[in-house]
This record gives structure tokens, C-alpha cells and sequence, in this order.
């Protein structure tokens, strides 16, 4: 059984922060499939402080999804201490820092993937949250910058004495963007370089992939994230052949914890995003697209769904 602090994780595989798509709906989903811990989407610092409505809407949870994180971004210091107070007092289980994301508006901001360029800083960003945090602190990050700086290990050890109980690393560069080859040595340098779980990420296909990444480097969990979009059975050990019965079947429990959680006429588009995953790569995936945009209401969608589940082998 792995662990995070004192939080005990009954697998070694994990739901990614996804912008977009890790909402509470999808992480229960992945829960209910075998996720052993999920992320939340990022959420602003500055949201949480400036007591944006939407923003604060991002740390709803349920019971039946914990142990969960909630992935915090930002790069002021004192800003992200004061988030962290806010995130902390919710009924959550981990809060991460991410250090990772390569999107322009972000790394604009100096936030994400852009701390890794100034250590000294992500370091204090660490000790902030950490000291005003009584929930265990986290911190995603990639290999470096660019090819010519790969930091990951000193970074991963940087991070733990800053404080952090475990560091996820997606073994790409900011340069690679989410192209590229992961490195799996690289996780290897990491996970020897420090004494706090690691968890890899980037690019696990299947369940079986995941297993492999743990043997070949050490890590301690595997992060799962685009490959789990409509395929959250990804976290199952029991592998089922992704036929239409077993896509289907998620996607209808899938709209059931939409139905309960989301304000669905406000999110349709969203939600009709979520729904196309299921299908991709799938012979006919075209026409289902268009069928699945051209539904005007939340209950047009679910009862194509239905429709599809019933007729599905």
C-alpha cells in the first residue's frame, strides 16, 4: 500500500490535474474505476484570495472521492500561503503546487512550468504553502525548462526540504509542450535523489504501462491524465476490452454524476467535450460526433447515450 504523509493510497495509480476535465463528476467517476487518489483541475491563487465566485466553486468535494488534491498554481510567495489557508480549512486530503504547466497565459504569469527556471523562488512558493497548510503539500514539475536544462532531480530535492511530502514529475520539458519522448531514466535519477514517494507521470497508456513505469523506475505511483479522458477503466486491473458495451456503460455513469454535481445547462459544451472522449478512435466516431453536438438539451444527450448503451455488444 503506498502512502503520502498519512495518507494511505490503496494502489498505485492516480487521477492527473487536467484544466478542463477534472471536475467532481470525472473524479468520481475514476474513483468508482480504481483511481487511488485524484487532482483536482488548477486553481488560481488569486481566485481563491480575491473570493472569485467560479473560482471557489473548483474545491467543491465528496466524500466518496477522497483521499483527493487540489492543484494550486500561482508565484507569489505570499499570495499562495494565503490560498492554501482557504483550500486547507476544506474537507480535502492533499493540496499540490503545480509547477508544471507549459501554457503560454501561465507561464506569462510566471506560475507553472516558468518556476522551474527560478528555483529560489518555486522554493519559497513551497515554504508558503506548506507553513500554512495543516493538509500534506505536493509539487508537480517536469524534467527542465528545455533539454539543456534538465533539473528534475535537484528540483525534486529542493522541493522536499522545502517541505513538499511527495513531488510528481511528467518527464518532459517545457519545451516538449505534450510532445516527445518521456524520459523513464529521468524518473529513475529523481526517485534516487530523494527519500519522499515519487509519482511518474506522462503518456501511461494502460494499466499494465503503469505497472511497468513503477518496475523499470522505482517510482512509487504512476499519474494517469489524457489517457484516461472517456476511458476511465484505464485505473482497473481488470483490464475490459474497449468495446462499445463497456464505453457506454462509463459514459452513462459518467452523465449520472454530471446530473448530480454540475449545473448542466450552463456547462453543456463542456460536458459534450467530456462525452466525444468516450468515442475516439472508434469506427463511426465521425457521425457520433456530429450526433453528440448537434443535441440541443443535457436529457437529448443522455438519452442518446442510452440509446447507444442499449444497442451496444
Amino acid at each position: 500500500m503506498q502512502k503520502i504523509s498519512s495518507i494511505l493510497l490503496e494502489n498505485p495509480f492516480v487521477l492527473a490535474p487536467l484544466a478542463g476535465y477534472t471536475d467532481l463528476p470525472f473524479r468520481l467517476l475514476c474513483r468508482e474505476y480504481g483511481a487511488a487518489l485524484v487532482f483536482s483541475e488548477m486553481i488560481s491563487c488569486h481566485g481563491l484570495v480575491y473570493d472569485q465566485k467560479k473560482t471557489l466553486s473548483m474545491l467543491a468535494s465528496h466524500l466518496d472521492e477522497r483521499p483527493v488534491a487540489m492543484q494550486l498554481f500561482g508565484s507569489e510567495p505570499d499570495i499562495m500561503g494565503e490560498a492554501a489557508k482557504i483550500i486547507a480549512e476544506h474537507p480535502i486530503d492533499i493540496i499540490d503546487i503545480n509547477m508544471g504547466c507549459p501554457v503560454k497565459k501561465v507561464i506569462k504569469k510566471g506560475a507553472g512550468a516558468a518556476l522551474m527556471r527560478h528555483p529560489k523562488l518555486a522554493e519559497k512558493v513551497i515554504s508558503e504553502v506548506v507553513k500554512n497548510s495543516n493538509k500534506p503539500v505536493t509539487v508537480k514539475f517536469r524534467s527542465g525548462w528545455n533539454h539543456h536544462t534538465i533539473t528534475a532531480p535537484e528540483f525534486a530535492k529542493m522541493a522536499e526540504g522545502a517541505g513538499a511530502q511527495a513531488v510528481t514529475v511528467h518527464a518532459r520539458t517545457w519545451s516538449d509542450g505534450f510532445s516527445g519522448t518521456v524520459d523513464w531514466d529521468l524518473l529513475s535519477r529523481v526517485k534516487e535523489n530523494v527519500s519522499i514517494p515519487v509519482i511518474g507521470n506522462g503518456d501511461i497508456e494502460s494499466h499494465d504501462e503503469g505497472l511497468s513505469m513503477i518496475k523499470k523506475t522505482g517510482c512509487d505511483a504512476v499519474m494517469i491524465g489524457r489517457c484516461a479522458l472517456g476511458a476511465p477503466w484505464i485505473f482497473s486491473p481488470e483490464q475490459p476490452m474497449a468495446g462499445m458495451r463497456v464505453r457506454t456503460k462509463a459514459l452513462t455513469r459518467h452523465l449520472e454524476l454530471i446530473e448530480s454535481f454540475l449545473s448542466t445547462d450552463r456547462s453543456l459544451g463542456k460536458i459534450k467535450n467530456h462525452v466525444c472522449k468516450y468515442f475516439k478512435g472508434t469506427p463511426g466516431s465521425a457521425s457520433l460526433r456530429t450526433q453528440i453536438f448537434d443535441t440541443k438539451s443535457f436529457q437529448e444527450l443522455v438519452d442518446l447515450a442510452n440509446t447507444l448503451y442499449l444497442s451496444a455488444r
